[in-house]
């Protein structure tokens, strides 16, 4: 009689047993694929910030330079640009300038 129940009791442990294992390791690769899945998206968020900061310098680089362009616009439709092509590219002087020259 002792035998009957030392297998029935046995019987009923191990099932239980089993589930359990099984149980706790699906539980831990559950953690480790969840854990490696943040790990990657934690990379990329790291890579995203890096990327939209040199975009933002970008863009304000970009912004000074359509700022020095627009200046520099509005200084071409003005009287000083025109007299200071004609010395530059023309070599003209006005009437009441006196211009030196180097000698040799």
């Amino acid at each position: 009689m002792r035998n009957r129940y030392l297998r029935r009791h046995s019987r009923k442990k191990n099932p239980n047993t089993v589930s359990v294992i099984l149980i706790i390791i699906i539980l831990i690769l559950l953690i480790i694929i969840v854990g490696v899945g943040r790990h990657n998206i934690l990379v990329k968020q790291r890579e995203y910030d890096k990327k939209q900061a040199m975009l933002e310098e970008q863009i304000e680089q970009e912004k000074l330079r359509s700022e020095e362009i627009e200046e520099y616009g509005k200084y071409t439709k003005t009287k000083k640009f025109v007299e200071d092509m004609a010395k530059e590219k023309l070599g003209l002087v006005k009437d009441d300038e006196i211009v030196f020259k180097e000698g040799d």
